[in-house]
This record gives C-alpha cells, structure tokens and sequence, in this order.
C-alpha cells in the first residue's frame, strides 16, 4: 500500500457510519478508513465485514495492550477480519509485539500491516511526566518505542506528525509512520495537541495521515475529504 488519507470514522453506529460514507458512492477513490473502539465495540465484527464489503481498506484502531499470550489469541482473531491494518501499544514490550505477530500471521504466511502505538497525540510533555512518570523528552520516548517496534518485526508506528521525520531516522525511510493529530490550517485543534497540517505531514514524509473531525464534522464531508488529499497526496 501507498501513501494515503485515512478517515476515522469514529462513530457510535452502524447506520450513521454507513450514512457518512454513502456520501463517498460517487467517488472514484474509496477512502482508507478507521474503525476504532467506538465503533466496533458498538457493532462487533460485522460491521468491519460490512465496511470491506464496500470496498474501503480498513485500518482497525483497537490498540491492543494485554499480556503476550491474551494479545496473541486476539490478533489470530482478528487476523481472520481481513482488514488491512492493526495496531497495539508499544509499551506492551517486545515480547507482547512478538506474540501479536505470530497471532497475526495467517497459515499461508499473509498478514495485516502491524503497527505500535508510541504515545497518544493527546499527551504533551507535562502529562507524561505528571501522570505516567516519565521523565524523559517525548520525542526520546517515542524514538524508543519505535525502535522496539522495529526490534519486535512491525511495520512501522503510530506517532505524532512531529515525530514522524525522527522515527524515519532511527529506524529507516521503509519503516511506516502513520500519523493522527491532522488538522487543516483554517481549523480547530479539539484535544489534539501535538499537530500538524496534511502539507506538513507530507513535508517530513508521514506515510497516513488519519484524519477524523476535519472531515466528518464539515458541512461538506466529500470536499474536505478531497482538500485533505490535495494537500497530502496531490
């Protein structure tokens, strides 16, 4: 897979996320989209099912962070969802991101794209140190994590666009750096606080951008959509 804009599609159910991306049925390119707790919690596996059906690429956002062998057992499960991309945290350890691998991995030999979760986009510095203790600069953190992630086999990270230029860096221009906290120039950052906008993600070479309000909260879901890709891809 290519670069591309994923949409979160972080809705509470079945009809309104199939509401939201009928508005996409004339559009040549069927957008990548998220499917995260909310959503999959609310409806189960079929919904997934249902999406794929459609025809969209699915990156399922359950961040997954259990002992190696509970991890293991859930991805074997949802290696069987046929989604194209899966994620969990890194601070499960590498033993955990190992055994989510080999939960993954199919009989054949195929997989979903693994990736780690390095620190939410939520979290500045002052909350990682208050509430987590940690003490060290966010940006050594999550070069950390992802190059544990590496260590373990994943394909790449979740990180901030702002880290995104330093994992390449300590981990290869191949390893993928998938990117939330995307707002447009012109708009609101909600509780996202280390951002970006698309052009400034693809400057420093994000390989996904996952873009939630900016889309699904305009007036015109398709047109932000298409800007998004504009400024991203184009």
């Amino acid at each position: 897979m290519g670069k591309d804009v994923i949409i979160a599609c972080d809705f509470p159910s079945r009809q309104e996320v199939l509401a939201f991306l009928d508005r996409f049925a004339g559009e040549e390119r069927k957008p990548f989209v998220k499917i995260g707790m909310e959503l999959f919690y609310a409806e189960g596996p079929e919904i997934v099912r249902e999406i794929k059906a459609r025809g969209h690429k699915i990156f399922l956002d359950l961040k997954l962070h259990d002992i190696p062998n509970t991890v293991m057992k859930a991805m074997r499960v949802l290696s069987g969802l046929d989604v194209d991309l899966c994620n969990l945290h890194a601070a499960g350890t590498v033993a955990m991101m190992k055994a989510a691998l080999e939960g993954l991995t199919r009989p054949d030999g195929t997989r979903p794209l693994l990736i780690a979760v390095t620190q939410l986009t939520s979290t500045d510095q002052q909350s990682m140190e208050e509430d987590l203790l940690i003490r060290e600069p966010i940006e050594k953190v999550v070069r950390h994590y992802a190059q544990k992630a590496r260590e373990a086999g994943l394909d790449g990270v979740v990180c901030s666009p702002r880290e995104s230029a330093e994992v390449k860096e300590a981990c290869g221009k191949e390893f993928l750096t998938v990117t939330p906290g995307v707002r447009f120039a012109d708009g609101d950052t909600g509780d996202q606080k280390r951002v970006m906008t698309p052009a400034q993600a693809k400057e420093i070479g994000s390989d996904y951008i996952v873009v939630g309000r900016p889309i699904t909260g305009a007036a015109d879901p398709v047109a932000a959509y298409r800007r998004c890709v504009a400024e991203f891809l184009d």
